[in-house]
């Protein structure tokens, strides 16, 4: 069966809405990104434009304030109880790895 939609997120968003605990335009997203994970992730401008509208029609984050093109963003309290989701999705899978690997995986 499909998951649904932010049901769990990729780097990228995970990231993005990580970023959005501080009010952030585009630009400011995708240095933060890049700095917070050392070069390992980044977000291009198509991808994260993208994910920033289905953030906004999920209701996930909110627009705090618009300058011509530039557009800032917040997150909201949906936007961090899916952050919060993923973070303990993240660690049960983690548990499950350290259970299970850790016992050479006779476990199973």
């Amino acid at each position: 069966m499909p998951r649904a939609k932010f049901q769990t997120l990729t780097e990228q968003m995970f990231y993005i809405l990580l970023c959005l605990y501080q009010e952030c335009c585009g630009m400011d997203i995708m240095e933060k990104v890049t700095r917070m994970t050392d070069g390992r992730v980044s977000v291009g401008p198509g991808t994260l434009y993208n994910l920033l509208e289905n953030f906004l029609e999920a209701g996930m984050i909110r627009e705090t304030k618009a300058e011509g093109r530039k557009r800032s963003y917040v997150i909201t309290e949906a936007g961090k109880k899916a952050l919060w989701d993923e973070q303990q999705r993240l660690l049960t899978l983690t548990s499950d790895y350290e259970h299970f690997a850790g016992q050479g995986g006779d476990s199973l």
